[in-house]
């Protein structure tokens, strides 16, 4: 007698590596201590007059999400003039709108981060630091720019667009994954994502 096996859409998803890249960050017990110290940090009680405002309460949905299209779109803007002679100025204006969206931004992902259940704040730390490591990038390439070295601001640029991508990467699995057990859907909202 043949037997059929039956694949689900799950085992179809669960066989994607990149996939099984995102959910090992969750895995990621060494950063517990991090994630304790950092917890501390955002659930201060100087945030709360402002805390549900910075959650997006006022907007019906997740203020993160939005904020987070500044950053990356004046940063893939600023890319694709850098493509382009005669369009510095323009370029090197875009990275530094995106710098100056990123504090505003992170900062409601910093209050997104800390309603997450402990081991997605694992994944959500390696998200933020992406976004910080993109972020210096930037400001590297525009002091790059202001001095000068047009080649090397471009190149500074480009690899923080790509580290930045790794970060957006990581904040999508974030506020799109379906959580994995009945513990985990509990406390996290849908689009609750921790994209810093």
């Amino acid at each position: 007698m043949e037997t059929t096996a039956a694949v689900t859409a799950a085992d179809v998803l669960d066989a994607r590596p990149v996939r099984r890249a995102l959910d090992s960050l969750d895995g990621l017990t060494w950063l517990d201590p991090l994630v304790a110290l950092v917890r501390r940090g955002v659930t201060v009680t100087a945030l709360d007059p402002v805390r549900d405002a910075l959650r997006g309460e006022w907007l019906g949905h997740r203020l993160h999400p939005a904020l987070v299209q500044v950053p990356i779109g004046c940063w893939s803007s600023a890319a694709v003039l850098d493509l382009f002679p005669g369009e510095r100025r323009a370029s090197s204006g875009l990275i530094a709108l995106g710098l100056l969206s990123v504090p505003p931004t992170a900062l409601t992902g910093w209050v997104d981060w800390a309603d997450l259940p402990p081991q997605r704040q694992r994944a959500g730390l390696v998200h933020a630091a992406a976004n910080l490591t993109a972020s210096a990038l930037y400001t590297a390439s525009l002091c790059a720019r202001l001095r000068g070295r047009w080649a090397r601001g471009r190149a500074l640029a480009w690899s923080g667009l790509a580290v930045a991508g790794v970060g957006g990467a990581i904040g999508g699995h974030l506020a799109h994954r379906e959580p994995s057990d009945a513990h985990e859907a509990g406390p996290v909202d849908a689009g609750a994502g921790a994209e810093v």
